[in-house]
C-alpha cells in the first residue's frame, strides 16, 4: 500500500499554468503505475494522464498538448505540468497508484485526497 497526498492545486484564469505534485509514502512508488484523474461537480472521474514504472506516458485527448505526467522515484513523487488551462479543466484532481496498469480507468486502490484546480475565463 502506498499513501498519497496532492498538491499544487489553485486558482487561475484562461491560459495559465499550474503544476500539481503527489507525494507517495509508505513503498516505493517505483514499483507502482501513477496517473492523475479529475472529476468536476455532477460529472465522472476521468483519467487525465497516466505513466508506467518505464516513464513511458499516456494522456486523455482532452489535454494532449497542454499537460505533461512525469514521476522522480527518487523523491517518491509524480507531478503533472498543467499548461494552457480552460475553464473546462475546472475539477477536483486526484492521483492514484497501483501495482496493476488500469491505464486510464479507476480500477487504481491507492488514491490522493484530491487538490481543487478552478480555471476562470
Amino acid at each position: 500500500q502506498v499513501q498519497l497526498v496532492e498538491s499544487g492545486g489553485g486558482s487561475v484564469q484562461d491560459g495559465g499554468s499550474l503544476r500539481l505534485s503527489c507525494a507517495a509514502s509508505g513503498d516505493d512508488v517505483g514499483h507502482y503505475y501513477m496517473a492523475w484523474f479529475r472529476q468536476a461537480p455532477g460529472k465522472e472521474r476521468e483519467g487525465v494522464a497516466t505513466i508506467t514504472t518505464g516513464g513511458a506516458t499516456i494522456y486523455a485527448d482532452s489535454v494532449k498538448g497542454r499537460f505533461t505526467i512525469s514521476r522522480d522515484n527518487a523523491k517518491n513523487t509524480l507531478y503533472l505540468q498543467m499548461n494552457t488551462l480552460k475553464p473546462e479543466d475546472t475539477a477536483m484532481y486526484y492521483c492514484a497508484a497501483d501495482r496493476i496498469f488500469f491505464v486510464l480507468r479507476t480500477g487504481y486502490r491507492n488514491w490522493g485526497q484530491g487538490t481543487q484546480v478552478t480555471v476562470s475565463s
